[in-house]
């Protein structure tokens, strides 16, 4: 991993501890709530041996999971189209990228995930296009965020969904979403405890 991308994540990983630890008073609105460290190495080392080149992320926060794997993508000329809503986030994000010397990877849609992923569903050219997906949004949606991004992806490629085991308050709702999946014959799915917990989702047909 080259000094650049390794010392942006450090620094990010150590201000989200500071956050979920309470050390850092940050507005709820502006706290990354990004996924672990050995949940970025994890979803790192799929994307490298899937050779993935195209990426989708729901939910990029202020960059840290995009950053992860941005690091695998850019080793194949590959891109990562990113969604998030928050125009503070956004603006720290491309800090971030910037820092870490790898906005060139990156294309940011701003706006309400639902809308851009219909609108993205709608184009021809992005049917079966990416390797590989990250959902890290709001929960409420996730069964919805799923159904719009899975003609997206290629035969054989992988969705990544986090948060499938903590917060808690949230465990409920993704283990009916993991049941959601599991009845889908075209799909091959697991809940790992890695992390916040993530399912791991690949499209056989």
């Amino acid at each position: 991993m080259k000094n650049l991308i390794a010392q942006v994540l450090d620094k990010l990983s150590e201000q989200s501890r500071k956050e979920k630890s309470r050390e850092a008073d940050v507005p709820p609105e502006d706290r990354m709530l990004a996924i672990t460290k050995e949940t970025g190495e994890l979803i790192n080392m799929i994307l490298r041996l899937k050779k993935a080149k195209n990426m989708l992320e729901v939910g990029m926060s202020v960059g840290y999971s995009t950053i992860w794997c941005a690091e695998a993508i850019s080793e194949k000329s590959g891109k990562i189209i990113t969604i998030e809503k928050n125009p503070n986030k956004i603006k720290r994000a491309q800090t971030n990228f910037e820092k870490a010397g790898i906005a060139d990877t990156i294309s940011i849609m701003n706006g309400e995930a639902l809308q851009i992923l219909t609108e993205l569903s709608l184009k021809k050219e992005y049917g079966e296009f990416f390797d590989c997906a990250l959902i890290d949004a709001d929960k409420e949606n996730v069964i919805e965020y799923f159904d719009l991004i899975l003609p997206l992806i290629a035969k054989n490629g992988i969705i990544i969904t986090d948060n499938m085991l903590y917060p808690e308050k949230y465990r409920e709702q993704m283990k009916k979403f993991s049941e959601y999946l599991k009845k889908n014959p075209n799909l091959i799915t697991i809940t790992s405890p890695i992390g916040n917990g993530i399912e791991i989702t690949m499209k056989i047909q």
